[in-house]
């Protein structure tokens, strides 16, 4: 089999595994369902490559409105990709991220990470559940119940969460391996995670819309019909979504 077809398959079979989650999918949906409902609000957050997944769902075609990323240049690669590395492990260092926002009650948190050990991803988890926000959590149980947690409290990721959901990836996250290559390649966690990030948005717009509560929606700016639909929303959520 040529590997691109093994990788394939890797990739599926995870994918199903990951949407046998169906009970924490469909609690994860109705937290949102409730923010969206409740005028709260999505903050989501991610170090590393797991940034993409909180770019996955903001200000995305058939994405809510109401998603606030938390993007940090310092903990993101087109700045310094391994400097990026060493701030993620800054104990203190979402304290201070967490500055310019005001979580609440109202709203849920989405944090993302393959590994869970790293001190900024768990702090921001606490720090949303200080403030009464649900966390929701995307990593890869696999690889974080193999490693040491990385901040002095010796917990990871999935222990300061409400729920969290698992992308099944290998220790490592690529999941291929090739004779004569010293390490695999073929990484999973983004396409698994995005897939699970996008069916649990689904499913909140469902219920959303069971409930009589159609909720905002970005549509793409690359159709005719919907530049214009998009601009009225970025008017009204500019002022509290500074990147928009």
């Amino acid at each position: 089999m040529e590997l691109y077809k093994r990788y394939r398959e890797a990739v599926f079979e995870k994918l199903q595994r990951a949407f046998r989650q169906e009970k924490e999918i469909c609690i994860a949906a109705k937290w949102i369902a409730n923010t969206i409902t409740n005028q709260g609000w999505i903050y989501t957050s991610g170090t590393g490559h797991s940034h993409m997944l909180s770019e996955e769902i903001f200000y995305r075609a058939g994405g809510f409105a109401r998603v606030i990323p938390i993007l940090d240049p310092d903990l993101m690669l087109h700045k310094d990709a391994s400097g990026s590395t060493e701030v993620e492990r800054r104990e203190g260092y979402a304290k201070k991220l967490f500055k310019p926002y005001n979580l609440s009650s109202k709203d849920v948190f989405i944090i993302s990470s393959n590994s869970g050990r790293n001190a900024v991803s768990i702090e921001m988890a606490q720090l949303a559940q200080e403030k009464g926000a649900k966390v929701i959590v995307i990593t890869n149980y696999n690889h974080t119940k193999q490693v040491e947690s990385r901040h002095s409290s010796g917990l990871k990721l999935f222990q300061v969460s409400d729920i969290f959901l698992d992308t099944f990836g290998e220790i490592g996250d690529a999941a291929i391996e090739i004779e004569g290559l010293r390490t695999k390649v073929g990484a999973t966690s983004t396409v698994v995670g995005a897939a699970l990030l996008n069916a649990i948005m689904v499913e909140a717009a469902a219920i959303c819309m069971k409930n009589g509560i159609e909720p905002e929606v970005f549509n793409s700016s690359n159709s005719d019909e919907g530049e214009q639909y998009n601009e009225a929303l970025i008017k009204k959520y500019k002022s509290e979504v500074k990147i928009l």
